[in-house]
């Protein structure tokens, strides 16, 4: 392996939502590039640190930064989905929010400090930045980081399987409750484009219904399924809805949340918009439940922990070989680099024609279709 790259210095930063796992990601990039005679830094707030008016900063990171932290959910670099710097946010004087170009003086500021290359962990949007970063110059290495299990190049992402067991913990909790009320019960869970977390916590969790982006569904064939159960005497049903599925005349729920840099339009919504058509069409009692960032929160299982590990290392492994403007990803049994802009070609959705949704049907889980 040649490893004969002239490297000094390089950055960490971590972009979009947070993902357990992400601090075992960082501890390992550093300690794999200290053993290389290399010094790390770390950028605060995605790319905020690079920038003299935002709050964050470029802080050393050495072996005593990142001692303890491989089981620590969350990010030691903090970090944020609002800090795009081909379209930053900046206030003007009459309180509206205008988006600047402000990609120049990151890469300025990344020279300044004497950076040589930069491993960008994130999702679909913060690696996108980072590969347009990549073509106007700035080295890079993309790790990829979401829970929704989205991203093209990698069959798993880190976090994943945690967020599974935490929804898969939650419907199991909600059957008690459910069979004690004779209810039916409606999880939403998080999943924009894709529905890895509802099919495969819905399938673990011997959900009845799962509503996927995927497959469109049908109200009343929902209801069906519930009805169905009640003349089998199982008078109570659960519903796994990822955030992003719609009915089939219809399109994904949205909703405006208010923030400082402005309106923001969201996913959200489904699972009680749901609940209240189950309610008023078979007169079940019906609850929803939105687990929203109980997803992302949290200590990363160990699989998720390895996977983190594996994929720090081999992005270090990538700056050595001068590998830029890639992202590693998980192709069983290696780790392997592929071009970013291979990876971000497409999203990874859940195959509707394969095994596991022909389990979930095989077993009487219907997806509304």
């Amino acid at each position: 392996m040649d490893e004969t790259r002239e490297i000094r210095r390089i950055a960490i930063n971590t972009g979009g939502g947070d993902a357990p796992g992400l601090n075992a990601v960082i501890r390992a990039i550093v300690l794999s590039a200290v053993n290389r005679g290399w010094e790390v830094v770390g950028i605060e707030h995605g790319y905020g640190g690079l920038l003299p008016d935002d709050t964050g900063e470029v802080i050393p990171l050495g072996g005593d930064a990142v001692r303890g932290i491989t089981h620590r959910g969350g990010t030691i670099l903090g970090t944020t989905n609002r800090s795009n710097p081909f379209a930053w946010p900046a206030r003007l004087p009459d309180g509206t929010i205008e988006e600047r170009d402000r990609s120049g003086e990151i890469i300025e500021s990344a020279r300044r400090h004497g950076i040589d290359a930069l491993i960008a962990i994130g999702g679909d949007g913060s690696l996108h930045i980072a590969l347009k970063l990549f073509e106007r110059g700035l080295p890079v290495v993309g790790v990829p980081k979401t829970i929704d299990n989205d991203l093209h190049g990698t069959s798993l992402t880190f976090g994943f399987l945690t967020a599974v067991e935490t929804a898969t913990d939650a419907i199991g909790k909600l059957h008690s409750t459910a069979e004690s009320h004779r209810r039916v019960m409606v999880v939403e869970m998080m999943g924009r484009h894709a529905g890895w977390i509802a099919l495969y916590s819905g399938l673990a969790g011997t959900a009845d219904v799962i509503l996927i982006p995927e497959i469109p569904y049908q109200i009343e064939k929902v209801c069906d399924k519930i009805r169905q159960r009640d003349a089998a005497g199982r008078d109570f049903s659960i519903v796994c809805v990822a955030e992003g599925a719609m009915p089939v005349d219809g399109a994904a729920m949205l909703k405006t949340v208010h923030g400082g840099t402005g309106d923001q339009t969201r996913l959200g919504g489904l699972g009680d918009l749901v609940a209240r058509e189950i309610s008023s069409r078979t007169g079940k009692e019906t609850r929803s439940i939105v687990l929203g960032h109980l997803q992302r929160g949290g200590a990363p299982i160990s699989y998720d922990r390895v996977m983190s590990l594996r994929f720090g290392a081999a992005a270090v492994r990538c700056v050595a070989r001068g590998e830029f403007g890639t992202m590693v990803g998980l192709d069983p049994p290696t780790v392997k680099a592929i071009p970013l802009a291979e990876a971000l070609a497409n999203h990874k959705s859940v195959p509707v024609d394969g095994d596991i949704v022909a389990t979930a049907r095989d077993l009487g889980v219907s997806f509304g279709d």
